[in-house]
């Protein structure tokens, strides 16, 4: 099947830098959209930015100008570089993929999460 791995996550300052990286594996045909989610504790998970397969981007309001979304096709990779960190960023942050496995239609999977932890 598919396997997403993210890496990167941790614990940085207000006003600090991170990239968060996913990868994906298996038999995969094609990669349509990738995005990064995020939940804070109490709250509901919420988009904070998507990359669609022409490299046309969406970002929430919160992070733009902040954060940026970037694909590497030949890697089935996805990273969020993340500046200007505030508190409020906190949450665990998940990558979603839209892709086709060889054989079978579109199907959306998600990755297993990693905290980000901004704080003194």
């Amino acid at each position: 099947q598919v396997q997403l791995v993210e890496s990167g996550g941790g614990l940085v300052q207000p006003g600090g830098s991170i990239r968060l990286s996913c990868a994906a594996s298996g038999s995969i045909f094609s990669i349509n959209a990738m995005g990064w989610y995020r939940q804070a504790p109490g709250k509901e998970r919420e988009l904070v930015a998507a990359i669609t397969r022409g490299d046309s981007t969406n970002y929430a309001d919160s992070v733009k100008g902040r954060f940026t979304i970037s694909r590497n096709n030949a890697k089935n990779t996805v990273y969020l570089q993340m500046t200007s960190l505030k508190p409020e960023d906190t949450a665990v942050y998940y990558c979603n993929f839209n892709l086709r496995l060889f054989g079978g239609s579109s199907q959306i999977y998600w990755g297993q999460g990693t905290q980000v932890t901004v704080s003194s």
